[in-house]
């Protein structure tokens, strides 16, 4: 994070028409900038003390389901800051990642944290830590490709954030409907780590880092960055295996389609 949060404010003043179409085909570019200010300001809401911010409204409330409450929190994220406010968001994305970082530097990865639009699936501060890097990586790459300025994402980034964030953002985002009836053991490897098991029965999910052995019908071997983007709906699947930068192998790999609906991608 700390190396990222300096990149993504650097990227933000580089933007020359904040009306440009972004990544997201909703948003603009500056839509993407102002919600990015405000999952900054959402999560440095999560470690302080009393756990308040500024704004109401940030973060939202645990109702819904889980695409119901995080589809609220990003219409909800572009209308947090005005026109004049949203000339100043690279800003206040530095001055936000910095505080987050003060606030939490020599507290343990397992500190435990709650982020209740997430639902009930207990958070740490490794978890929120790899969400917050995700968001940067992953809309950073938005505004750069609607500004069509550089944005390179590094292995290991990748590899933070699928390692800290991705078990636990598995489990938040299952698809009950989709998940019913379902019995699936996934073995994921990341090229460099971690490795996944992804395991559906009976309408719920568990996900373990470095498992114990064990019989699994699809095994995905996929290149992190890839693997993260195919995640975050940024690179179709199909691009990502013919490249060969992902492939699906074991018993039954025509399966490895049915990992991106278990889970809710809003």
């Amino acid at each position: 994070m700390s190396a990222a949060i300096p990149r993504l404010a650097g990227l933000s003043r580089a933007v020359p028409d904040p009306d440009a179409a972004s990544g997201v085909p909703v948003w603009s570019v500056g839509d993407v900038g102002t919600h990015l200010a405000a999952v900054y300001l959402a999560y440095t809401s999560l470690v302080p003390p009393d756990g308040t911010t500024e704004r109401d409204g940030v973060p939202p409330s645990g109702e819904g389901t889980f695409a119901e409450r995080i589809t609220a929190m990003n219409a909800r994220s572009v209308t947090l800051f005005d026109r004049a406010e949203r000339a100043k968001t690279a800003d206040f994305v530095a001055e936000r990642g910095e505080t987050f970082l003060r606030a939490t530097e020599g507290l343990p990865p397992d500190t435990p944290v709650s982020a209740p639009w997430y639902g009930e699936v207990p958070f740490t501060l490794a978890t929120v830590t790899g969400l917050m890097l995700s968001e940067t990586l992953v809309h950073g790459l938005d505004v750069a490709r609607g500004a069509r300025l550089p944005w390179p994402i590094g292995q290991d980034e990748a590899r933070l954030v699928l390692g800290q964030s991705m078990p636990t953002m598995m489990t938040a985002a299952l698809d009950p409907v989709e998940a019913r009836g379902v019995s699936i053991a996934f073995d994921l490897a990341i090229k460099g780590g971690p490795r996944l098991a992804v395991v559906f029965g009976d309408g719920t999910v568990t996900v373990t880092r470095d498992a114990p052995p064990r019989a699994y019908d699809c095994r995905i071997v996929a290149d992190p960055v890839t693997f993260l983007l195919v995640s975050f709906r940024r690179t179709p699947i199909w691009k990502a295996v013919a490249s060969g930068r992902m492939r699906a192998g074991g018993r039954r790999p025509w399966l490895a389609t049915r990992l991106g609906r278990l889970v809710a991608a809003p």
